[in-house]
């Protein structure tokens, strides 16, 4: 029973120590080289993960600081967290083009957030309204500056929760 708490406490003191991102939202996981679009598939802007979301709340994968709010679209928000790595996390495919029509952010250039807190709201019908996917993609963009990053995919996934990522 005792290993059952200390395992407990290193996954916690893991997340802590910015060892680990946990997904934005709730949905399936897949590798970012599914995604159709060829900009994210082909790991221009870095290597990443996609989920196919369930939820419509966007939330901070790990600790760190908002660095870049798409401003009036909203559909995208950059972050650098605790230990260094500079992520983008871009809610749907050609999305930009709603000019925010379905966005509501929830933080600005500068805030401090924590794991799992919320960034972004979107409405997955607006989306889909303007024929667009829903995807929502995690990219690390500055992959050669920082400390190693293993992304996983092929899961479900519990936003707050689920490890989609090791660093």
């Amino acid at each position: 029973m005792l290993s059952f708490f200390k395992k407990k406490a290193a996954k916690s003191e893991e997340a802590a120590n910015g060892k680990t991102m946990k997904a934005y939202l709730t949905g399936k996981v897949i590798p970012i080289e599914e995604v159709n679009d060829g900009v994210f598939s082909a790991k221009i802007m870095g290597d990443g993960i996609a989920i196919i979301p369930e939820n419509e709340v966007l939330t901070a994968p790990a600790d760190g600081e908002i660095t870049v709010v798409m401003d009036g679209s909203f559909h995208a928000v950059g972050m650098r967290l605790d230990n260094g790595v500079e992520v983008l996390l871009h809610i749907g495919v050609d999305t930009v083009g709603m000019n925010g029509e379905g966005f509501k952010p929830y933080v600005t250039v500068g805030d401090k957030v924590k794991t799992g807190d919320n960034l972004i709201g979107f409405s997955k019908s607006a989306i889909a309204a303007h024929g667009l996917r829903d995807v929502t993609m995690l990219i690390v963009t500055n992959g050669d500056e920082c400390p190693p990053v293993k992304l996983m995919s092929g899961m479900d996934a519990v936003a707050g929760e689920t490890v989609v990522a090791q660093m």
